[in-house]
This record gives C-alpha cells, sequence and structure tokens, in this order.
C-alpha cells in the first residue's frame, strides 16, 4: 500500500466561514467534489503557496460541531483498510463504503479518537 496523499480535512454543516478562514491564510480553491455519497457530501480541496492542503467538507451527518480528521489518499484501498482495522480502526458507518466513479472512501475511527478519512482515487 503507498499514501499518496496526507492531510487534515475539516467536515462542517457550513463551508463557507472555514473556507473564508483558510482563504485568509492564503489557501485557494483548487477543486470541488458534490453529491458524495447518501450524505450528499461537498468536498472543497484547498492548497496554499508553499504546498499545504487542506480539504474541508460541508456533511450533515449528525456532528454538533466540526469535526477534524486526516485525509489520507491510498493506492490500494482493501489493503489500507484491514491495516486499519487490524490496528482497533472501525468504519463509523458499519460497512458501508461510499463509492462513486472516481474513487471509495470510508471515515475510520479508532478507539482513542484518531478519525482518517481514507480514501482511493480510482483512474
Amino acid at each position: 500500500m503507498k499514501i499518496t496523499a496526507f492531510n487534515p480535512q475539516i467536515v462542517t454543516k457550513d463551508s463557507e466561514p472555514v473556507i473564508k478562514l483558510f482563504e485568509d491564510m492564503g489557501f485557494e480553491k483548487r477543486h470541488t467534489k458534490e453529491s458524495i455519497g447518501k450524505f450528499g457530501i461537498t468536498a472543497y480541496r484547498m492548497k496554499d503557496e508553499n504546498g499545504f492542503y487542506i480539504d474541508i467538507s460541508q456533511a450533515d451527518v449528525g456532528q454538533q460541531k466540526d469535526t477534524v480528521t486526516i485525509r489520507m489518499n491510498v493506492d490500494d484501498f482493501d489493503e489500507a483498510y484491514q491495516l486499519l482495522v487490524s490496528h482497533g480502526f472501525s468504519n463509523e458507518f458499519g460497512d458501508r463504503i461510499a463509492e462513486t466513479e472516481t474513487s471509495r472512501n470510508a471515515v475510520m475511527s479508532s478507539p482513542s479518537g484518531i478519525k482518517i478519512t481514507l480514501i482511493q482515487h480510482i483512474r
């Protein structure tokens, strides 16, 4: 398994003020993906001039506050998923894996509270 991206991700019900905050810090929107999965998530990928990335995902999945996760893109989703499971992580949505024409992803949580959004892009 190869990690192809690794950066912070913020999950929020209201992306506008979060995007504005990071724009004020020098980040620019690079990519937007809408209507992801059954929750209709909209994801914004932002990058600053130093090459740092942050993802902001707008979703109403029952959270009371914004949540910070680590976005981890990999070249082999199944291998990475099993690696995380072997370290005690579980899928926050049961066994459901969000699949689109271009990606597979799952939000994985450790018993201690670490959250990783696991993603594989299908090319």
